[in-house]
Parts: structure tokens; sequence; C-alpha cells
């Protein structure tokens, strides 16, 4: 047993001084062999010194090239931590003699340690300056998979062949900590959701598959063999017979449909109903873990008590100055993000009439579907470049704010981040949903990009399908190549750097100092994490979510795909977190933070987006005016289809010598062509103007988006009202706690006519702080 003040010792085994076996290291620290004489040794000395001030063990051992230093913190420490917060870790499985849970010791000791500081030449340097400037190469606290929940959390939950089974989310609680079991709990409970919107999702996509050749606009333009539609460009582009696009327009039907509406109505209230289930779900979870009552600041203010008792609270400040700064700086980064979605945009007008005047006949047949589909796999590139700039960006503005606590710095960075990451994955998608055909003009008077390039127009068959191949490619290629990258990288990692460590072993002499230090490489040889990578984890979930709701009405096939990968994405980061990464350093949290908020957020533009999508992007008002004003079922024709002649009705007509000097058409298939056709509503007079149909169905647009818009929040409000937040038998067991409590307290208080007192408090160490503290806390019931 090594003793106070007394130097570490290298290569010595040391044992628990309590239970006579060896010893659990806390973290481990790791740096590059130096001279004895480098001014980075003797930092280390005198960080290792300013430790065993404290009573730390430390135990250092060399392997080639690195050295390690175990770290093992004093139980007084933790002993403190008890008696001032009341243990918060009661009814959890406590295997040490401090009455503090594995997860816990682990938080405590890591935040003494980085918190200790040294003085060279002046200057104070802490553990993040040291490992910055190299003196320390890395610190973590150590896996423990060999032991019985480790083993449990690897055979029972990271495998592959669990992929059905229900997540031990209690286990997952006492090895990771809090913060990476409410993620896992809030993860299972978002994918058991999504199984009844993938159901009702595939529903809807099986009825447009059913009408897939009976419906009565895509036998109309089938049929259209005589109907010329004008040129798609604007040099050696022939006009071209509607019926080209007869497959077209019978896929545009299997997702804009009569169901699309049901759909997207449904939705909105699926993510209001999932939200509600899922605070109850949470109030639940964080009672049983005694978590119902935590307080962060409590927490906070206990740990720098047990670091320093002379400790100066960390007040909260704001400036003006550097609030706008930050501010400044996001609205320049949003519009630069805003500016490479217009890029994409100039790049699919580009690439639209390369293909056009391209040699190969299917390219130039299927120009307009092809510059769609590579723009998408051009934006999913500029979604993986901008996604580690938006990091960076958000890390310098988050500094800017000089937050005061860890969860104040990860509830900016936070909030930068997302809203960085959804302009990147969304602005495109909003411009082929709400502008892609609406701003390009009209044959004679097209809008061009620098006098040349026309712009982009949507398909005769609509633009909801434009919308659908977008978020089908970039949803398929975040769910496969992202998913192979993030478990293939760390799964690679770990096995290069195992390979290079290979040594030869005699398993049949290897004694415990051999197995500590095996234990410490073996460590050593994982992924190394970062302070968030359980923020990753849920940024990568909630884009998720965000493609799922919002522009569900065009992709109902969102909440499969979504489901799939989430059965596929629980498994592989619990095996990245207990076989290919270290240890993270355990967290205490009773909810989600700020993503809560941000799903909110999402639910209400989902409700927004949802209905301009079926205004706007499908055709469901041209079709709704149609069939019931000017359709033959509008002019008291029952006998036919309500929809027939819609598309000829949809369909302006422009005389072919209005063209531009620009537009050289080619006449070498249709020579005698007077009139051609495109989609629109404008009347055939000199200057094109909107017709009275136009308006009308301006009109009816207007009105579905506020009705849809106020049904859907009237339904959301309710379904938030009818669903409580917290379950009413959690509120009776809180009641329970508190008054129990109360009566003990009040049990413990002397008589008025007892001449001695005594205190029966189970903490004798209780002082006039606690007291203070606890009436506070009554106050409050």
């Amino acid at each position: 047993m090594q003793e106070p003040g007394t130097p570490w010792q290298e290569n010595l085994l040391l044992l628990d001084p309590l239970t006579s076996v060896e010893m659990k290291w806390d973290f481990v620290l790791v740096c590059d062999y130096k001279s004895i004489d480098s001014e980075e040794e003797e930092k280390r000395r005198k960080y290792m010194s300013k430790l065993e001030q404290r009573r730390f063990r430390i135990k250092k051992s060399r392997d080639g090239k690195k050295i390690f230093y175990g770290v093992r913190a004093p139980p007084d420490i933790f002993r403190k931590y008890v008696r001032l917060l009341r243990n918060p870790d009661q009814g959890t499985q406590n295997l040490n003699n401090e009455h503090v849970s594995e997860t816990t010791r682990i938080r405590i000791v890591h935040f003494i340690l980085y918190k200790t500081s040294i003085e060279t030449n002046g200057k104070t340097e802490t553990l993040d300056d040291l490992l910055k400037s190299g003196v320390f190469e890395t610190t973590f606290p150590l896996h423990a998979l060999d032991e019985t929940l480790g083993k449990q959390l690897k055979q029972k939950w990271a495998r592959w062949r669990d992929v059905i089974y229900i997540q031990p989310v209690k286990e997952i609680r006492l090895y990771f900590g809090e913060k990476v079991a409410l993620y896992f709990a809030w993860l299972g409970w978002y994918t058991l959701m999504l199984f009844p919107a993938a159901l009702v999702g595939l529903g809807v996509f099986f009825y447009g598959f059913m009408h897939f050749n009976t419906s009565q606009i895509s036998q109309e333009i089938c049929k259209a063999n005589t109907t010329l539609m004008c040129p798609l460009c604007d040099q050696n582009c022939p006009y071209w017979p509607l019926s080209d696009t007869c497959t077209y327009a019978k896929v545009t039907h299997l997702f804009d449909n009569e169901g699309t509406v049901f759909f997207a109505m449904f939705m909105a209230v699926w993510a209001t109903v999932f939200l509600e289930l899922w605070k109850r779900q949470r109030a639940r979870v964080v009672f049983w873990w005694n978590l119902y009552s935590w307080d962060e600041d409590e927490e906070e203010l206990a740990l720098e008590l047990i670091n320093n008792p002379d400790c100066q609270i960390q007040i909260h400040q704001y400036s003006y100055l550097r609030s706008t700064i930050v501010l400044l700086g996001v609205a320049v980064t949003i519009a630069i993000l805003i500016g490479i979605a217009q890029a994409l945009v100039i790049y699919r007008v580009v690439i639209t009439v390369v293909f056009m005047r391209s040699s190969w006949d299917f390219l130039k047949e299927h120009a307009n579907t092809a510059a769609v589909m590579s723009g998408a796999v051009l934006h999913y590139l500029t979604i993986v470049i901008m996604t580690k700039v938006n990091r960076v960006v958000s890390t310098h503005l988050c500094n800017l704010e000089k937050p005061r606590t860890f969860t104040e710095r990860e509830n900016s960075f936070t909030s930068k981040v997302f809203t960085f990451q959804f302009v990147t994955h969304f602005s495109s998608l909003f411009y082929v949903a709400f502008f892609l055909g609406r701003i390009n003009g009209h044959p004679g008077n097209y809008v061009r990009i620098a006098g040349h390039w026309r712009l982009e127009e949507c398909h005769p068959s609509g633009c909801i399908t434009d919308l659908f191949i977008q978020m089908c490619i970039i949803m398929l290629l975040k769910q496969t190549l992202s998913n192979c990258v993030e478990f293939l990288s760390p799964f690679i990692g770990y096995k290069v750097r195992k390979f290079r460590d290979q040594r030869s072993r005699v398993h049949s002499e290897k004694c415990a100092e051999d197995r500590t230090m095996e234990s410490w490489k073996d460590n050593y040889r994982l992924g190394q994490i970062h302070i968030f990578s359980l923020f990753d984890e849920f940024l990568e979930m909630v884009i998720q979510y965000s493609f799922t709701t919002i522009f569900v009405a065009a992709f109902p096939l969102a909440p499969l795909l979504a489901f799939v990968n989430n059965m596929l994405e629980i498994r592989l980061d619990a095996i990245k977190m207990t076989r290919l990464q270290r240890r993270l350093v355990p967290r205490k949290a009773n909810d989600i933070g700020i993503w809560l908020l941000v799903l909110e957020g999402i639910g209400v533009l989902a409700v927004i987006t949802n209905g301009l999508v079926i205004a706007i992007t499908s055709d469901f008002i041209p079709r709704l005016v149609y069939k019931y004003k000017y359709g033959p079922c509008g002019q008291g024709e029952t006998d036919i289809d309500c929809l027939a002649g819609y598309i000829n009705q949809s369909l302006s007509t422009f005389r072919t010598s209005d063209f531009e000097e620009l537009t050289q058409v080619s006449k070498s298939l249709y020579p005698n062509t007077t009139v051609c056709r495109y989609r629109d509503y404008r009347t055939a007079d000199e200057e094109y103007n909107y017709s009275v149909q136009f308006w009308h169905i301006f009109a009816a647009r207007l009105v579905f988006v506020i009705v849809f818009e106020h049904v859907a929040v009237c339904i959301k409000f309710i379904a938030a009202w009818f669903v409580p937040d917290v379950p009413q038998a959690v509120k009776n067991k809180s009641l329970e706690k508190k008054l129990e409590l109360l009566l003990n307290e009040l049990g413990e208080m002397p008589e008025e006519n007892d001449e001695l007192s005594h205190d029966s408090s189970p903490h004798p160490y209780r002082n006039l702080l606690e007291d203070l503290s606890l009436i506070e806390r009554s106050t409050e019931v």
C-alpha cells in the first residue's frame, strides 16, 4: 500500500487495502517516453505530485515508447459526495465501500483530474492544457467488460443477433451513466413509435401502387401521343410528345394521391403523441433512478466543494457585445450555406443542358431525372464536407459566448450545430419543394441564369417526384454509407492498432501485473472518443427525425427506412461503445436536455411544411378544383370519371412563333408545328396572362394551408393536453417519498422539553448548510 506523500511506484502491484485484491484504477493517463530531464517529464512529475498531495494512488508502467499512469482516488472524496448530496446513488448497485456507483466515481475523478493544475514559469496549466501541449497524449476511464455487468452488456446487448430484443437500460445506466442510458431509452422509444408510422406509410404507398395503371391522369398522359410539349432546352431540343412521360406519371401517382393528405395529418399527430409519450416514459425512468428532483446546479457545486472547499462560485455572465458577434456569425454562416444550396441549383441547370446535348440517347431522354439524381448525390457530398466545417464554426462561436458550465456549453454547441446542419440538409429540399418550376417564367419569357441558362422546370406530372428522388437518395446514402463509415472506421482502426501491438504471450504464466498492464493497453488500443461523442449520435437521429416528419408527405416510406435503420443503429452504437471505443465518461442527467426543444420545434415545422407540400408541391389542390369546378362532375356529368380531361386543362398553349431568338427549336421531327403545350395556367393571348383557373387554384391552396395547419395545430394541442407529461402514479410516488422524508426529519428533531438533543440522522456529520437546504426543499414542496 502506498503512503500519502511518497513517490509513486513503477511496475509495482498495488492491492486495495480494504479488500486485499488487485486495485481497480479509476483513470489511466498515457504519454510518450521522454528523457527524465525533459520539460514534459518535469510537468508530469509536478502534476502527479499534486495528485499525491490529495492522497491519490498512482502507478507508473512503461510499455515500449509509451508510459501509462494508473490513478485511483482516496475514499474520503466519495464520502464527501454522499454527505453533501445525501447519497444520490441510493437504489443502484454499490459494490464499493464509498457507497457511490462506479459511474459516479468515474465522474468525480474526471472532474478532479481536469480541475487539478500546476504552476510552470508563472503560468497555470490544467490537464486540458497538458493534453493540448503534448505532455500527456490521452486519458480515459477503463472498461470493465470482464466483470459481470460488462459481460451482460457484451453478451445480451452489443450483438447483432439481439436486434429484436429489448435493451437493458438499467444495466446501461449502471455502466455508462444516466446520459447514455437516456439516449438509448429515447432511441428505443423512437424506434418503437416508428413502427405504426411505418405501417401507415407503407399502406399509403400500396394504395398508390394499387392504382399504378388505373389512374385517370396516368392513362391520359400515356395516351397523349399528339400533345406536343415545348422544348426543355434552348438549342437543338425538339418538341416531344407528352406520352413520353407515361412511366414517370405512374410513379408520381405512388406518392401523390388521396392518401397523401391523410398521411401528412397522421404524421403531424404522430409527432406530438410521440413526444408526449416520451415525456411520460422519461418521467418513469428517472423516477426509478431516483433522479426525478435531481438538481444539476447542486451537483456542480458539490463537485466544486469536493475539489476545493475554498472555491469561488462561477457566476452567470452575459455580454450583449459577444451575443451580437455570435448572432452575426450565425447569420453569415447560414447565408453561406444557402449560397451553397443555390450553387446546387445552378449545377442542376447546367448539367441538364449537358445531358440534353449528350450523344447517349438514354441520357438525353432522361436528362431531367439524371440531373436531379446527380444533384442529390452532390448534395450528399456537400453535407459530408460541411458537417466538419459546421462543427468548427460552432466551436468558435460557442467559445465566444464563454458558457459557465459544461451543460451550457453543450446546449450552445447543440443549437448552433443543429441549425447549421438543418440548413445544410434541407435548404436544397425547400427549393425543390416550393420554388422549382414556379420562378422559371414561361415559353417566350424564361428566367435565365447569367442571361443564358434557363431555370429548371417541373415535370408535367408534377414536382413532388423530384422532391421524392432528392429525399430518397439522401436518406439511403446517409443510412448506408454514413453508418458503414461510422462502424468500419473504429473497427478497422482497432484491428490495425491491435495488429501492430500484437506480441507473443505466454498464457500459462501470467502474473497480476501483466493482467493490469494488458488491460490498460487493451483500452488504449480502442478508438478515441471526445467530449461530444454522444452529441454526434443524438444529432444523427434528430436529423433523421427531421427527414421522417418534415417532408413525409412527399416520401411516405421515410418512417419505414428510419425504422429499419434504427433497429441496426442501436446495436451498432452498442458494439461501438462496448467493443471498439474507449469508455465514455459517465454523466448524470434526468432528461435529454435541449434536444427535446429541438424535437418540438421540428414537430411544429413539420405541420407547416407538409401543409405547404400538399398545397403547393402536390397536384392535389389543382385536381380538387378541376374535379368540382371545371371537370365533368363540376358540370353535372356523373357518368364519366370526374378527372377526365384534367391533363389537357392543366396545360397552357404557346405559339411557336413567339419563341425568343435565343431559343433555336429543332423542326426536323415536327416541321409544321405551330403551337406547343407547357405546364401552367395561362391564357393564349398575346401577353400570356394568368387564367381565371389559376386564381381559383391559388385561392384554394391558400384556404387549404390555413385550414390544414389550424386543424393540425389544434389536434397537436389537444393531444398534448390529453396525454399528461408525467404519469399520475409517478406524481403520487414522488409525493409519498417527499412525505416520508419530511416525517423522518420531523422524527429526528428534539422535543421542546428535552434538555439534551442528539442528531439521529443517518449522516452524523450533517451541518447547518444541509439543514437549510432541506428546509428550502420542504418549502418548495
